[in-house]
């Protein structure tokens, strides 16, 4: 079984590594993960609240402080690194695009030497709506001429977490995707893969399609079902009917068109990426979508 290649990190070499928001679900179990295999010393952090940080800071983890609206800050946050994990940010789709684009100018002026990003499953072919800010950034990335490695995340299993309540409250799976395919897998095993990219050899210039095996949603909910111990019916609805049932629900209005899109994108197959990519990256595959969520709804029980 292929295992990941780490850096060996010493002090001749003194490589430093950095992550962007460090603070965030993803970043935090990135960091966790680095600190497995990589001397803290050598580690940076990049986050928009340093107070948020103080528990890596006494843990010997060097925290600077980075807003990807105040570009004077990421050009200070990356001086002196050498590898970067960039991770994408939230927002809407023009603000993304103009934050990433402000790291990655930061990260070209500070002469960083190679930059993970964490992006989308089949960013420059998707139809998703959130596409469009993968792309721009990747395309972004490599305009620098820096070496990269695109992380291009599935979906995480933790997007379900509503859903899921959802269903352990005694709702059905209500879903508008059709017979659509997702590789999900849990945000540990994309947090493993981003720290063994960024603390490893051999990643330049790389794309990896970082996706779990695929399962259409009755199948899903059959596994949710597997492990609640219970049937969970499937209601395939149609866009509107959709929005009407999580505006039912009490989602916020602003959330529901993104919801609708993101399930349009799923029944037009934009998630429905096969690949071995984890494999490759963690000497294992992804995670078997029971056992994610046995533990997820362990967590939220």
């Amino acid at each position: 079984m292929l295992q990941p290649q780490y850096i060996n990190i010493g002090e001749e070499q003194n490589v430093k590594l950095l992550v962007t928001g460090a603070t965030g679900k993803l970043g935090t179990k990135v960091v966790e993960a680095l600190l497995k295999t990589v001397p803290a010393d050598q580690l940076v952090v990049s986050v928009r609240n340093p107070e948020k940080a103080e528990g890596l800071r006494a843990r010997g983890v060097e925290v600077r402080q980075g807003d990807f609206d105040r570009p004077e800050t990421l050009a200070t946050a990356f001086k002196g690194i050498d590898r970067l994990l960039l991770i994408s940010a939230d927002g809407d789709n023009e603000t993304r695009i103009r934050q990433h684009t402000n790291a990655v100018a930061a990260a070209q002026q500070a002469q960083v030497g190679f930059i993970a990003y964490t992006s989308l499953g089949n960013a420059s072919e998707s139809s998703i709506f959130l596409a469009p800010v993968h792309r721009a950034t990747e395309e972004a990335i490599r305009n620098t001429g820096i070496a990269y490695s695109f992380l291009r995340n599935n979906w995480y299993l933790e997007n379900e977490t509503g859903s899921i309540q959802g269903v352990m409250a005694g709702a059905p799976w209500v879903t508008s995707a059709g017979s659509g395919k997702v590789g999900w897998a849990p945000r540990q095993d994309f947090a493993e893969a981003a720290a063994a990219v960024l603390a490893g050899n051999g990643h330049e210039n790389t794309i990896y399609e970082l996706s779990g095996t695929l399962h259409t949603q009755e199948e899903f909910a059959a596994a949710l079902g597997g492990v609640l111990g219970k049937d969970v019916p499937v209601q395939q609805v149609d866009d509107e009917t959709y929005a009407d049932i999580m505006k039912g629900a009490g989602v916020p209005d602003f959330v529901i068109p993104i919801l609708v899109a993101i399930q349009k994108g799923i029944r037009d197959g934009a998630l429905e990426v096969e690949s071995n990519d984890f494999e490759k990256l963690l000497g294992r595959p992804a995670t078997p979508i029971s056992e994610g969520l046995a533990q997820l709804v362990k967590e939220l029980s």
